[in-house]
């Protein structure tokens, strides 16, 4: 049977793959620390023209929709960083492109009264244009949930679900794992995954850098190919084709 890498190589399945790109903080290169949680607008931009060219953006809600549609692919990014705000919606704007971003709502809530402007505001995220920007779940502290206890991990979801409802935030009952970590052993994993259906979740994304498919074959573990500050153009087409960098 053919890896989804090897289909992406050869050009098959292209209207059940989908593809999935985490991304974190947007800065101009000159404000940007080396840091592989920070992708540059300039680098940024030279990827959506790439993408726009060649794929169509998609948020996770539209999928059972869209299912027939060639060379789909969803941006992803964590944690509702303010320069999210500042840089990638402006861009998402001027190429006509869709993202979604993924909320830990202690990140937002502990700084209300922070005068630095690391993250967006509840009133930021509410007013974020939802033709451009699909909200989504992250946690509300943003711990590991694979050493949390599975009644701990389900306070903390439900935390996160019903500080948004409280904040007129629509969102996507779709859940990025805080640093892609979840329960492995065999029964607590079994336990969580049932926890996560109980709570309404439809679909969670780990990293695992691959091209996945939908539908998913394992809703709970889709991959997520991650962009990093320094990849190339090239190095970006090249996760765009196999997901991984190498076979």
């Amino acid at each position: 049977m053919l890896t989804n890498a090897v289909k992406g190589l050869f050009g098959l399945s292209k209207r059940k793959t989908v593809r999935i790109l985490m991304y974190h903080q947007v800065l101009p290169k000159e404000l940007a620390p080396k840091d592989n949680l920070i992708v540059t607008t300039e680098n940024l931009e030279e990827q959506l023209i790439y993408i726009k060219n060649n794929f169509t953006t998609l948020f996770f809600k539209d999928l059972h929709k869209e299912n027939n549609t060639p060379n789909k692919i969803i941006l992803t990014f964590d944690d509702g960083y303010y320069n999210n705000l500042e840089y990638l919606i402006p861009l998402l704007e001027k190429h006509q492109l869709k993202a979604t971003i993924f909320i830990p709502t202690e990140y937002i809530q502990s700084r209300i009264n922070s005068t630095e402007k690391n993250f967006m505001s509840f009133d930021e995220i509410r007013n974020l244009n939802s033709k451009l920007i699909e909200i989504a779940l992250h946690s509300h502290a943003h711990r590991n949930y694979s050493e949390m206890p599975v009644d701990e991990a389900r306070e903390d979801l439900k935390k996160n679900i019903e500080i948004l409802k409280e904040k007129d935030i629509e969102f996507s009952n779709v859940l990025a794992y805080p640093y892609g970590k979840f329960p492995r052993e065999k029964n607590k994993k079994k336990a969580f995954f049932k926890m996560l259906e109980q709570s309404g979740i439809t679909a969670a994304v780990r990293i695992g850098n691959e091209i996945d498919s939908y539908p998913w074959k394992n809703k709970f573990e889709i991959k997520r190919i991650d962009i990093k500050y320094g990849d190339s153009i090239n190095m970006f087409k090249w996760k765009l084709r196999l997901g991984k960098l190498k076979l």
